[in-house]
């Protein structure tokens, strides 16, 4: 087996590196995931509490504060959607460094604000993250700015793996990691630190279903790029590894596992409810994957990486919505009132006396199915289980006045 590209040694340096710039963030244990996923214990490396919201100070950091004067003086220029924009600009803005973040137009305007607070330029090119790659790189090459990849670069992993550094001093009896992939980055330095540690520790990469390239690549011995992407999880939407990643990759991972984007939203909900911490759906990828049938965790110590919590609050509602709806403790309704607004009061009492949530009641547009002598309204519906739900369905349904016209109600097993 060849040497890993990365040493331990060289992880060890970066954390000495970065020790007054980064984080040292915190692991929560977590008793309810590690009953609901059959661990002995369960460790959240809380990344997302990390400045910048993501783990990815730790590697721009690394690789900026090794640049030469000459490559200070011409500034650093990188192409990103999200957090590691942010990191290079919070690296920038520490060691003074010119800083110019590359976005495709896709981008939320928010996160755009948020990099140029951090005192970075943002330029707006290209309609994909690839194209704003390609001119990124062809920048660089005509302004001698220094381009600071996202993943695939020694220094990157090298920041990156300081996680590992800390895994192992605050979760010594840790026998599994779960880590999100996506360029492969992240896992990379996590994965070098843990096999070089005395005890043996496992390392499952996660990826979405729709962007599901390091499992094939792993298997074939070769880089596996996808044509198209699907997945919520934009954090780790990549195509492919690149060779820096790949390689470590192969030595240090021993297995990748695929999650679904509904997995993914019922662990971003699960996360704010049970532990208290916003997850984006990248971040929450590893809890799905502990929370699935696709890995035996059963009596181990499991450690779950939380990559990042970048996410506008907009966003983070529908998937915690979403993520009711597959935990099945959400359900939409289409009612027909008779005697508006009075119908209004006793459908609120009675889904208060129920001992549910009213999450929505509205009016709803008059269609083919609706009596033209009632008023066609919407709920949805927040419950305990399909059983809670499915009572206060029939609740409403018995109401004089109240009829359930359509119901999405989640299945409930009669046995």
């Amino acid at each position: 087996m060849s040497r890993s590209r990365v040493t331990h040694e060289e992880i060890e340096a970066a954390r000495e590196r970065i020790a007054d710039v980064v984080h040292r963030t915190p692991l929560d244990t977590s008793r309810t995931f590690a009953e609901l996923s059959g661990a002995a214990s369960v460790g959240l490396k809380l990344e997302n509490v990390q400045r910048t919201g993501s783990f990815k100070i730790r590697g721009a950091y690394n690789t900026m504060a090794q640049l030469s004067s000459a490559e200070r003086e011409a500034g650093v220029i990188a192409s990103s959607a999200g957090n590691h924009a942010q990191g290079v600009a919070l690296a920038g803005d520490l060691l003074d460094i010119e800083t110019t973040i590359v976005v495709p137009e896709v981008t939320p305007a928010a996160k755009i604000e948020a990099t140029r607070g951090y005192g970075a330029e943002v330029v707006v090119e290209g309609d994909i993250y690839e194209r704003s790659y390609e001119f990124a790189l062809e920048r660089a090459e005509e302004t001698g700015e220094t381009f600071v990849h996202p993943f695939d670069d020694e220094a990157i992993v090298a920041g990156q793996g300081t996680i590992g550094l800390e895994l192992l001093e605050q979760y010594s009896e840790i026998d599994t990691v779960l880590v999100a992939i996506g360029g492969g980055g992240l896992i990379s330095g996590i994965g070098t630190v843990l096999k070089a540690a005395e005890r043996d520790v496992r390392v499952i990469g996660v990826q979405p279903e729709g962007a599901a390239h390091a499992k094939p690549s792993l298997e074939a011995g070769e880089i596996r790029q996808l044509s198209n992407i699907d997945t919520v999880a934009e954090g780790i939407a990549d195509t492919r590894m690149l060779e820096t990643t790949f390689e470590i990759a192969r030595e240090v991972v021993d297995d990748v596992v695929s999650v679904s984007d509904r997995e993914i939203a019922a662990a971003v909900t699960l996360l704010a409810e049970r532990a208290k911490t916003v997850a984006e759906s990248a971040g929450a990828a590893p809890l799905a994957a502990a929370l699935s049938d696709e890995v035996d965790l059963e009596g181990e110590h499991v450690g779950i990486v939380i990559s990042g919590g970048n996410v506008n609050l907009t966003d983070h509602a529908e998937l915690t919505r979403t993520g009711l709806h597959e935990l099945e403790r959400y359900a939409d309704a289409r009612l027909a009132l008779e005697g508006w607004p009075t119908a209004v009061s006793d459908v609120v009492e009675t889904v208060a006396a129920e001992g549910a949530e009213l999450d929505v009641l509205e009016r709803a547009r008059r269609t083919s199915v609706d009596h033209p002598n009632r008023t066609p309204v919407t709920i949805g519906l927040e419950g305990s289980g399909p059983e809670h739900l499915e009572g206060v369905l029939e609740s409403l349904s018995e109401l004089e006045g109240v009829s359930v016209v359509e119901r999405t109600a989640p299945n409930v097993d009669r046995g």
